[in-house]
């Protein structure tokens, strides 16, 4: 899989609500699958990824990252401990499975970790200081270098945390597009703005991994729809101005084309025909499922030229829970995307019989 998988540093993000989390975890899956130690890393201490396979079987337990303490009265627990909702241990990497690890980096103790590091004793004095933390947390743009700077830190081949392991990929579940690219100008913005100094120093280290294209990489998620498709082309837009280059879009939760013209023909005919109300109600709705597939297909295509960057396609799962399987599924489409080999995803016989008879079938989106 040469190409995306090959960058040590890759920012998923897009519109909100279009399963940017989830093409992160594939993504990641495919890095952990592929042989590469990986970690998925989400921002804002959201540790959704975390919960959302928190109770799957067999998944290991999670533990802090070597020279990582647990905060006073909290304490590691399994991913299938008795209580999945008890707090997890803050801002630890935790082994999902084999290879595949991830994170929930929050501002604050990204500010802790860095002081400890650069400042020693007179650090962990400044960390433990709540008038010194209301400061800097108030400072305009400080959250967002604190947390690209502990997504560098992960990135790095000689990690800063003490006794940390190395990490070959990073996937990194930004926030959405707007919010995302102001992540990934800060620190050009911080080393301009001071210019001089370590703030300086390390915003420019940044920077310069950000904007090289060998180690970095940016991808957007949309799904075939008229915003998330607009918002891509921005995205696309604003990182040109920036000078950063659009990776890959991946367009998640395509609908199939079941029915060809002429079954759409007969379906049409035989809704002025049908005999009970059932029988109209399920043509309307196999009738409706159509439409919807062709309104995406013209999104698609209108993505499509509004782009040089490739565009590969993950369907929509007719399930009502994404797990660890459904993720590896949808890990197992985008190697073959990214592969060059984008197949076309056939679904489920269950799904289609009954869209054939009109009977709904339950699907959830995940977001």
């Amino acid at each position: 899989m040469p190409g995306l998988i090959d960058k040590r540093l890759i920012f998923v993000t897009g519109k909100g609500g279009v399963g940017k989390s989830t093409v992160a975890i594939a993504l990641g899956m495919l890095g952990a699958r592929s042989g590469l130690r990986t970690i998925v890393v989400e921002l804002a201490a959201q540790d959704r990824i975390r919960k959302s396979l928190v109770a799957e079987e067999g998944a290991p337990g999670e533990r802090p990252a070597p020279g990582e303490r647990p905060a006073p009265g909290e304490r590691p627990i399994p991913l299938q401990g008795p209580d999945p909702g008890e707090r997890p241990v803050p801002f630890a990497e935790h082994e999902l499975a084999p290879g595949l690890f991830t994170i929930s980096i929050d501002p604050q103790h990204a500010m802790e970790e860095y002081l400890r590091i650069k400042a020693g004793p007179l650090g962990h004095v400044l960390g433990s200081s709540k008038l010194f933390h209301a400061f800097a947390m108030a400072t305009p743009g400080m959250r967002e270098l604190l947390t690209i700077g502990k997504v560098w830190e992960l990135a790095q081949l000689q990690r800063k945390t003490r006794g940390a392991a190395a990490y070959d990929l990073v996937v990194v579940d930004a926030p959405a597009s707007g919010h995302g690219v102001g992540i990934l100008r800060t620190p050009r913005t911080f080393a301009e703005i001071a210019r001089v100094g370590p703030i300086a120093h390390q915003g420019r280290a940044i920077a310069d991994t950000i904007a090289d294209p060998e180690f970095t990489a940016v991808i957007a998620v949309a799904t075939p729809e008229e915003m998330a498709v607009n918002e891509a082309l921005t995205l696309r837009d604003a990182l040109a101005s920036d000078g950063l280059a659009l990776h890959d879009v991946v367009v998640n939760a395509v609908y199939p084309s079941r029915f060809d013209a002429d079954e759409i023909a007969q379906l049409r005919e035989t809704a002025e025909d049908a005999d009970s109300q059932l029988a109209r109600a399920a043509i309307r709705a196999a009738l409706s499922e159509c439409a919807r597939v062709d309104n995406q297909r013209r999104q698609l295509d209108r993505l499509a030229a509004g782009l040089t960057e490739r565009v590969i396609e993950l369907p929509f799962l007719f399930v009502e829970h994404l797990g660890r399987d459904e993720l590896g599924r949808l890990a197992d489409l985008l190697g073959a995307g990214l592969a060059g080999r984008q197949p076309v995803a056939p679904a489920p016989a269950d799904a289609t019989a009954a869209a054939r008879s009109g009977t709904a079938t339950a699907a959830e989106e995940v977001t």
